[in-house]
């Protein structure tokens, strides 16, 4: 084995190393030294200078200004969030009170706009052939953007669509009027499109598709992407092996561009490379593997976006033993 191998090998035991060490201190109650550091880190405050904004998705129920506490109270320095109820079409308007709640939250604990991500209904499908789905994820959509703009958020996360039975490029172009209306109808909020798996008819698993969606939207400022690292290695793209990060990302330039690039999902994958299998996993425990969480975490160009989990989570390893694991293994 030469001494790259060897050098290799040993930084992945380190890497596993800490992240069974930040799950037995959680099972025990006890902080383990990088631990320990990760929440200092996140007693600092979060207007201060830093590069990496590592949070997840957390929940808004009791208020949505709970969703800040819930981010404080796990280290967080991003997070991602619903603006309302995934299970239905037609909302309540967002409530003024919680409204101001919210971003009086924010300024508290030092939250930028720009490091939070909501997230979009699952129910939307803005690339549908069929005109009554289509009608309502349009209207759905400006809803959203309009319930970031109330909350003074600046920018929200979509699924992209799925062409369900129609050509692929039909279905581009059906998002991207949905998002040329509704940057219409609200000012300055950015639409980001998310990358899929590549599962049935879904569209966004190709950073081409990403690209040809983007071409068809008449405000390119008001347009960005946030990359799935599960749904990348489903797709195909392949961030496990030495080197892979960086190689997608250099993909993602050449394909897309890397101004585009507006947040991180970060989840690791059930499936292995190319599966097409949109299942998450928590970090290091699937088949992307701790040492490319490591790559990116170190990784320069994602400094100053939101890196958000959306792992399952697991008794002694939920999203604050991630984000602390994730914190520990940043070298700088």
């Amino acid at each position: 084995m030469g001494p790259h191998k060897r050098g290799e090998k040993r930084r992945k035991e380190r890497d596993l190393v800490k992240m069974e060490k930040a799950e037995d201190s959680a099972e025990l109650g006890e902080p383990s030294e990088d631990s320990t550091e990760a929440m200092a880190r996140g007693k600092k405050g979060r207007t201060e200078e830093q590069k990496k904004y590592i949070g997840a998705h957390v929940s808004i129920a009791g208020g949505i200004w709970k969703a800040v506490e819930a981010s404080v109270d796990m280290g967080g320095h991003s997070f991602g969030l619903f603006l309302g109820s995934q299970r239905t079409w037609q909302r309540p308007a967002l409530d003024q009170t919680a409204a101001v709640k919210f971003q009086q939250a924010c300024t508290q604990h030092g939250f930028d706009p720009k490091q939070i991500l909501p997230h979009g209904s699952y129910l939307m499908n803005c690339g549908s052939p069929k005109e009554d789905v289509f009608a309502k994820s349009q209207a759905m959509l400006v809803d959203e953007l309009g319930r970031c703009s109330v909350l003074g958020l600046t920018q929200f996360n979509f699924h992209p669509g799925a062409s369900m039975g129609s050509s692929k490029e039909q279905c581009f172009e059906r998002i991207a009027q949905a998002i040329n209306h509704a940057h219409q109808q609200v000012p300055a909020v950015c639409t980001v499109l998310e990358n899929m798996s590549g599962q049935g008819s879904t569209v966004g698993g190709q950073f081409n598709e990403l690209k040809s969606i983007i071409d068809h939207v008449r405000d390119k400022t008001r347009v960005g992407v946030c990359l799935d690292t599960c749904h990348a290695f489903a797709a195909g793209y392949e961030i496990s092996s030495e080197g892979g990060v960086k190689s997608v990302l250099d993909e993602f330039d050449q394909v897309v561009g890397l101004h585009y690039l507006r947040a991180v999902h970060l989840n690791d994958s059930k499936g292995k490379l190319g599966c097409h299998l949109d299942r998450h996993e928590d970090i290091g425990r699937g088949k992307i593997g701790i040492s490319a969480f490591r790559n990116i975490v170190n990784e320069p160009r994602l400094d100053n976006i939101p890196l958000i989990l959306e792992t399952p989570g697991r008794p002694g390893f939920e999203y604050a033993e991630q984000i602390k694991l994730l914190y520990s293994l940043c070298e700088d």
